[in-house]
Formats: C-alpha cells, sequence, structure tokens
C-alpha cells in the first residue's frame, strides 16, 4: 500500500480491472452501519394531553435512519441514492407538508409514536422488492426521530425485536 506523503495532482486514475481487480472491491465481510438524513415540515397536535401541543403547530422534523448490512461484492451495504428512492416513495409522501392526524395511522402524533411507524415503514420497504436480497443481512438498526434540534425519540432494532 502506498503511504500517504504531501498533496499532489493524481496523474493516472486507478482502472477497474487493470490496477484493481473485482475480488479487491470488498474490503471485508463484516456488519457496517450506514446513515441517511432527511427533514420533512409537518403539522399536527396531541389528544389527551394538557400542554401547548394540544395546539394545532409544526415542526421541521429531522430523521435519520441507521441501516446495516454486510457489503456486496463492490464493497457497498446498502446504496445511499436507494434510501432516499425508498424515504421519497414510501415515507415522505405520508409526513412532508401534512397534517400528520390525518396521513398517519390512527395514533397520537408524539414522535415516540411515529419513530416506530417510520421504523416499520423503513425495514417493510428494505425486506420488499426491488430491495430484497440486495443488501445481505439488511436491516433497520435505529431510527432517530427530532422533533426540534435538541428533542428526539429513537427506535431501536432489539427494541423493536423484543
Amino acid at each position: 500500500m502506498n503511504q500517504p506523503g504531501p498533496f499532489r495532482i493524481v496523474e493516472k486514475l486507478q482502472q477497474y480491472g487493470t490496477d484493481i481487480q473485482h475480488e479487491q472491491l470488498r474490503y471485508h465481510r463484516r456488519r457496517v452501519l450506514v446513515n441517511k438524513e432527511f427533514t420533512f415540515d409537518a403539522a399536527h397536535h396531541l389528544h389527551a394531553y394538557d400542554g401547548k401541543c394540544m395546539n394545532l403547530h409544526g415542526h421541521t422534523y429531522r430523521v435519520i435512519f441507521g441501516i446495516s448490512g454486510i457489503p456486496s461484492d463492490n464493497g457497498i451495504v446498502v446504496d445511499f441514492g436507494d434510501i432516499k428512492n425508498i424515504w421519497k416513495a414510501h415515507i415522505e409522501p405520508f409526513l412532508d407538508h401534512r397534517y400528520l392526524n390525518e396521513t398517519l395511522p390512527p395514533m397520537n402524533t408524539t414522535a415516540e409514536n411515529m419513530v416506530v411507524w417510520l421504523y416499520e415503514q423503513m425495514e417493510l420497504a428494505l425486506q420488499s422488492e426491488p430491495y430484497a436480497g440486495q443488501v445481505e443481512g439488511g436491516r433497520v438498526e435505529f431510527v432517530q426521530l427530532y422533533e426540534t434540534p435538541t428533542s428526539y425519540a429513537e427506535a431501536r432494532r432489539e427494541w423493536m425485536q423484543a
């Protein structure tokens, strides 16, 4: 392996099939966690709650998905673009610029309830076509849902499996 040195301009790009072979693309077969983050704006209110959140209000939510798996032959666990496609097609339409009390299943739209729904939606999508089987051992490890920059709820795989 070449030792790092001072900054230089690359003179020749590494060529697949010449400088690196297919069997060298995957460095290991260990489980790796990848994260993808999204934001959405939505309105909601809480039921059976005596506080200001009982009134209609909105948030800019931030959600982080942690997905793990064994890297494929080319060294990728799951393409970040695939996670984005799942988000755009299966999850975001229920959330972004929506009244969550209408678009989510019947529930009190607390961060604690919503983060479990988010976990279930991503896990279901990863296990469905066209993603099923693409990621060896692919699974959702955690989801964090930030309701404000300093307040979030989290669902973890070990809690969801109990």
